[in-house]
């Protein structure tokens, strides 16, 4: 095994756990230069297998790079960096060491090339992101980390089946691409499914990320559900049902985010509605899908990043997160109106933003592929898109009819953050050269071509005019929106319930029974022998000596017969 070369999620992980010895400054600082050393150690693999190892006389691959795995990995670190400035005013010590294993573990994903280094870094996800769920505190966190770990560990025992069974078949555990051709392949894909807010368990994304606090729902945007469109690009590329699946995902995530009032689901479902696309583009199967879904997966990191920062700046400092007890926030809090409105523009695909250089890549290979439908319902939901995320979220959040309150902008690191995020935004939008270059394939694409700009200008306006045209059915009240966690949240539950009531009954009825039982059995030894009772009266001698006279009778009557 290869010991010069450093792995960089390994590197995230050991600093995490060291993170707990330091405070102050020391730690602030460890807290920002631990994913950028781990950056720089991406950039230092080479293409290959770097790390060679052996299990049960199979092969391992620890750490294998390539362009795909450097462009996550990449993105994975920064993102853990700029997750990492926006926590420093956190004051739970567990949250962000936690992130960090959390990152750690989804570049190792990345960088993994066998399917057991996945499984172990898959499941290490699975922890840390509940850790970061866990650290929130309160009931409504712990919760939901219950129901979060559920839903992922089930996922988990279904890859690892998979996992089991594809090696039972060709004896590999190589992990490149294949094809949902037996049951075993076809449990390793649900098992990517599964955390990448695949139907029908989508519902545990917007269930779980809102209740993590106002940093940790940032970290948990980035990696669960991106690190599935890493291994779904690596190992299903062309699956064509991969096309209707992501297709749903992104209506699904687009009605529910129209329906709901609080802004952090708002945007928990657009993650949803957004890796849909990326499913969508894997499905497609070309060259140009396939650098779209991983091109929109590097910009969506970004900007939902932005958004989740704008969101949990206003959480922090106004203890509210409902759309219906916000608005007119502008006023205190510009600079966090300006973010939020960028990576609102950014998830919206709007020009010389980061959205428009990688989904029209995706939308672009469906009108390559004379895939008609396809391209029509990607068309129609960019315009969903900018309805429930590019101007519902701002709107309610910071236009809105005022509120009243004044609450001032967060603390310096959480604008750094955001003002970090949002030139890269812009960045990315107004220069895509460097991210095309980072791309699995060769990229012969324009962005900014007339047809192009034009089109996509008219599509939001026209989607900006229908929202304020129908704003009056769009304001929310005080609830919350239920989809298939009613199941779990409210069916079972609800089952439990009157499983605890039952038995509650029961045991109320034999604790009865017994105490009936108890108390008659102790009347019959009390007639028997109690203080008066028969046994424990004083006999004559007279009687003793007559029943001994009797006994000995009866003793000589069986004697002589």
């Amino acid at each position: 095994m290869t010991e010069i070369v450093v792995h960089p999620g390994l590197l995230l992980i050991v600093g995490a756990l060291a993170l707990a010895l330091l405070r102050g400054t020391a730690r602030s600082v460890a807290v920002v230069a631990l994913p950028l050393a781990a950056l720089a150690a991406v950039w230092q693999i080479p293409d290959g297998v770097v790390w060679h190892g052996s299990f049960l006389g199979h092969e391992l691959a620890p750490l294998r790079g390539d362009r795909l795995s450097r462009l996550f990995a990449t993105i994975f670190a920064l993102m853990a960096a700029g997750g990492g400035l926006f926590a420093l005013p956190q004051k739970s010590r567990l949250e962000v060491p936690a992130a960090f294993v959390y990152a750690g573990s989804a570049i190792g994903v990345a960088l993994a090339g066998d399917l057991l280094t996945v499984f172990v870094f898959w499941e290490l996800m699975a922890i840390g992101s509940t850790l970061v769920l866990w650290a929130a505190g309160g009931e409504p966190s712990y919760r939901a980390a219950r129901r979060y770990l559920m839903i992922h560990l089930l996922g988990g025992v279904v890859l690892l089946a998979g996992i089991t069974g594809h090696v039972a078949e060709t004896g590999s555990v190589a992990f490149d691409r294949m094809a949902p051709d037996s049951i075993a392949r076809a449990l390793i894909l649900a098992g990517f499914l599964v955390n990448a807010g695949a139907p029908p368990l989508s519902a545990w994304l917007p269930d779980a990320y809102p209740e993590a606090s106002w940093s940790g729902t940032v970290f948990l945007s980035a990696f669960t559900t991106k690190t599935a469109v890493y291994v779904l690009i690596r190992g299903f590329p062309g699956t064509e049902w991969l096309v209707w699946i992501g297709l749903f995902m992104v209506f699904y995530g687009i009605v529910y985010a129209l329906l709901e009032n609080d802004m952090r689901r708002i945007l928990a479902y657009s993650i949803v509605n957004q890796v849909g696309f990326m499913v969508a583009g894997i499905g497609i199967g070309t060259e140009m899908a396939l650098n779209g879904a991983a091109a929109h997966a590097f910009t969506h990191i970004i900007y939902k990043a932005l958004l989740l920062m704008s969101a949990g700046s206003v959480l922090m400092m106004t203890g509210r997160r409902k759309c219906s007890e916000l608005g007119g926030l502008f006023h205190s809090m510009p600079l966090t109106t300006v973010c939020g409105s960028i990576g609102a523009l950014a998830i919206s695909s709007f020009p010389l933003t980061s959205g428009f250089v990688s989904k029209s890549m995706v939308t672009q290979a469906a009108a390559d592929g004379h895939m008609l439908a396809v391209w029509l319902l990607l068309t129609a939901a960019s315009a969903g898109v900018f309805l429930h995320a590019g101007i519902k979220f701002p709107w309610f959040v910071f236009f809105q009819k005022d509120s009243g309150l004044r609450p001032p902008e967060p603390p310096a690191p959480m604008r750094w953050a955001m003002l970090l995020f949002a030139f890269l935004c812009v960045a990315i939008g107004v220069w895509a050269e460097p991210l095309y270059a980072l791309l699995p394939y060769p990229v012969d694409y324009e962005p900014y071509t007339g047809a192009h700009v034009l089109s996509q200008l008219q599509l939001l306006l026209f989607s900006g005019l229908a929202f304020f045209v129908m704003l009056p059915w769009l304001k929310r009240t005080p609830t919350i929106t239920l989809d298939v966690d009613w199941i779990w949240r409210r069916l079972l539950a609800g089952i439990a319930r009157g499983l605890s009531r039952g038995l509650a009954g029961l045991r109320t009825r034999l604790a009865r029974a017994a105490t009936v039982g108890s108390a008659q059995l102790l009347a019959a030894v009390e007639r028997v022998h109690g203080e008066n009772a028969r046994l424990a009266r004083t006999w004559h001698t007279r009687s003793m000596a007559l029943w001994v006279l009797v006994l000995l009778l009866g003793y000589l009557v069986l004697y002589y017969v």
